[in-house]
């Protein structure tokens, strides 16, 4: 019985972005299985096999091969289905939102899409909708903090003046330290990327110890000089500030950082009346976000240390100071853009 059915021939373009549809992890599952199909049948497998390989039946088989030879790649879409979405009230819609601002009620701490479907009388999809229509996510939670130090607004003043206004002939330093950074080593090997399937690792893992990161950004190059230390102590603070002033030998220093115990000693202070070349400039009591290495942590923890697997404190210090080497190659500054009285007036707040 000779084969009527209709021969797929791929230009290159289209087998490359069908196979990459048929990879993505990301985009709807029918897609990638449609995609599939058709790599099938270009390269010359029959549809009973098509059909036996991918779950659909001969008949869709058929019909996915007539689609895309009629429409090519964008006859693989979803098509609209039928009907029409169903109407909702002004008064329903003002009822979701309503509800969506007040507490749920016992035992729980906020809405989510099927409860307060259940709670309204309409389906989920349709809350959904409404959230989205009027920016509500309950899903989430942002912290924040108002600063109760007396003199806030003084140090806001300087340390962003610093960032927007640094002094001539003179090096902005913003230092701190990244306490308890933990040696994790996972109790099965990583599992490598490869096509399709993102890199893997199991969920428990064994701790080896910790180390502190000590850490200097110079605002202007965006260069690092980093030092990780076991303790975290008044000592190992002044070990740091030594290291730094050598590397600046010969410049003013001015120097951020918040108001950790260890930066304050009297040790330190004794050190700071030995060196009048460097200056500190602290950050208001619980606003140590001001601080702009804590972006640069941020990123170290990102890319460097969050999927890392040390088997030794030793290794995640190597581990640390490749990162730092590999930045200082080819620094980034970051650029402060928010003014004083911008923050002063989010970051204090006022007895009236």
């Amino acid at each position: 019985m000779a084969n009527h059915a209709r021969p797929i021939v791929l230009a290159t373009a289209d087998r490359v972005e069908l196979e990459r549809l048929q990879r993505a992890s990301s985009g709807p599952a029918g897609l990638s299985r449609r995609a599939r199909v058709v790599l099938l049948m270009a390269d010359d497998v029959s549809g009973a096999e098509v059909a036996r390989m991918t779950g659909y039946t001969g008949v869709q088989v058929s019909r996915l091969r007539r689609r895309f030879a009629e429409e090519g790649l964008a006859g693989l879409q979803d098509k609209p289905r039928s009907g029409r979405p169903p109407v909702i009230t002004a008064r329903k819609r003002a009822q979701v939102v309503a509800k969506t601002l007040k507490p749920p009620g016992a035992g729980l701490t906020h809405w989510s899409a099927r409860e307060l479907a259940a709670a309204v009388g309409v389906s989920h999809t349709t809350v959904h909708r409404i959230w989205k229509a009027h920016d509500l996510q309950p899903h989430r939670l942002e912290t924040f903090k108002f600063s109760t130090d007396p003199d806030a607004e003084d140090k806001i003043h300087d340390v962003v003046g610093l960032y927007l206004h640094p002094p001539t002939n003179a090096v902005v330093l913003s230092v701190d330290e990244k306490t308890q950074i933990q040696a994790l080593n996972r109790t099965q090997p990583i599992l490598p990327l490869r096509p399709g399937l993102p890199a893997r690792q199991t969920h428990d893992y064994e701790r080896n110890g910790l180390t502190s990161l000590y850490a200097a950004l110079d605002v202007a190059a965006g260069s690092v000089i980093g030092a990780c230390s076991e303790r975290h102590t008044g000592a190992d603070f002044l070990r740091f500030l030594n290291l730094v002033s050598r590397r600046y030998r010969t410049r003013e220093l001015h120097v951020i950082l918040d108001n950790s115990s260890t930066h304050k000693t009297p040790e330190v202070q004794a050190w700071l009346a030995t060196h009048p070349r460097v200056h500190f400039h602290f950050t208001p009591t619980g606003a140590s976000w001001l601080n702009m290495v804590e972006a640069w942590f941020s990123i170290l923890t990102r890319k460097s240390v969050r999927r890392g697997s040390f088997d030794t404190v030793n290794a995640l210090v190597t581990h640390i100071q490749n990162y730092i080497d590999h930045w200082n190659v080819n620094p980034t500054p970051f650029v402060w853009t928010r003014e004083p009285a911008e923050i002063i007036k989010k970051a204090i707040r006022r007895v009236r």
